[in-house]
């Protein structure tokens, strides 16, 4: 690992030098991508050096130890110890900062939820879910878009598609992929008995046109009247559009906006985003397999995480952890939970590193 490091260490000081260059300055895409690289590097390489203090302070602190003055060597030994402390878990962050990255990770995100199993009541619990992801996007400092809802007319949500822009976003909102299930008591439900329904979400990394190139040809587009509330306009022109995916059978739509361009833009977004998460679930698939964790492989067949609505509790499945805060997570405040997931993921990986 320490190689490697040092390897780092000397590509990053090598960039340094590169961007202060007259003549790399003037050549913005050579200057933007080694700035990029440079940023990439940057936690490793300030936690490198971090480590590499601490060390010399070790190997300082030991040499007073030897010395004469038996005040030097009482400050020194409250000085290797407070090091050698702190060495362990340096290494321990060094290893977590050295583990292989998602290149999606920096990503925004497009966030799909559709109603599942429990008829209204599934998607009253999907419009439950889209507003905790929208006040999640919102504590963030995220920019969140919705792009297509259907909804039932008496507050639930068959299926809807939001947007999310943000740094970071994928990192944090790829474990929110599988089956979401509730259990509460209907308002409809005149003897009290608790119901269970579900809902499955969909997170996709947004991706670039020469990430996935789709062949005009392969894309049957229909426009249509929107439908729902909307704007003036939205409901008498045909600005709603839908693509098929001919060799894929994906449908996708968009009436979010009133110009039926800016609807076909949003709609090609999703379909190269669904394109690309088909070619994600083939390698998580694969990596399933080889190993007992799901946590963050994205399969939305798996049962993730249960909502108590008499018992205020969420339970997630992947990691066993419950914590009882119902409301407030779905206000948007679900870190907790994400952070344990992250932390879990992690754990994973690093007993393969």
């Amino acid at each position: 690992m320490f190689d490697k490091l040092d390897f780092i260490l000397e590509k990053y000081e090598e960039l340094a030098l590169k961007v202060s260059d007259p003549d790399v300055i003037n050549n913005q895409p050579v200057w933007q991508k080694h700035i990029k690289e440079m940023g990439e590097m940057e936690p490793i390489v300030n936690k490198y050096k971090e480590y590499k203090k601490a060390k010399e302070g070790i190997a300082e602190a030991k040499e007073m130890l030897e010395s004469g003055d038996e005040e030097l060597k009482e400050l020194a030994k409250m000085e290797l110890s407070d090091l050698e402390d702190q060495i362990p878990k340096m290494e321990e962050e060094l290893k977590i900062l050295m583990l292989p990255k998602d290149p999606n990770d920096e990503k925004n995100v497009i966030l799909e939820i559709r109603a599942g199993t429990g008829g209204e009541e599934a998607a009253l619990f999907g419009q439950d879910l889209l507003r905790m992801y929208l006040r999640y996007a919102e504590r963030r400092g995220w920019k969140a878009e919705l792009m297509d809802v259907n909804d039932t007319g008496i507050g639930g949500i068959k299926e809807a598609s939001v947007l999310i822009k943000g740094k970071g976003a994928y990192s944090r909102m790829k474990y929110e992929s599988g089956t979401h299930r509730v259990q509460r008591v209907p308002a409809t439900e005149s003897s009290g008995r608790i119901h269970t329904s579900a809902a499955t979400v969909a997170v996709l990394p947004e991706v670039d046109d020469v990430e996935v190139e789709i062949n005009p040809n392969d894309v049957r587009v229909d426009v249509y009247r929107s439908s729902g509330n909307g704007g003036q306009c939205v409901n008498t022109t045909d600005s709603a559009v839908r693509l098929t995916h001919i060799p894929t059978g994906l449908v996708v739509t968009c009436q979010d906006e009133k110009s039926q361009i800016k609807n076909k833009d949003k709609a090609f977004k999703v379909l190269r985003s669904r394109l690309y998460d088909m070619k994600l679930q083939e390698q998580n698939a694969e990596i399933s397999a080889e190993r007992k964790s799901q946590v963050g492989s994205g399969d939305r067949s798996e049962r993730i995480r249960t909502y108590n609505f008499p018992q205020g509790r969420i339970t997630d499945h992947r990691i066993g952890m419950t914590i009882y805060k119902l409301d407030s997570f779905l206000d948007g405040d679900i870190d907790e939970i994400v952070d344990g997931l992250i932390t879990s993921d992690q754990a994973e990986k690093m007993k393969n590193f």
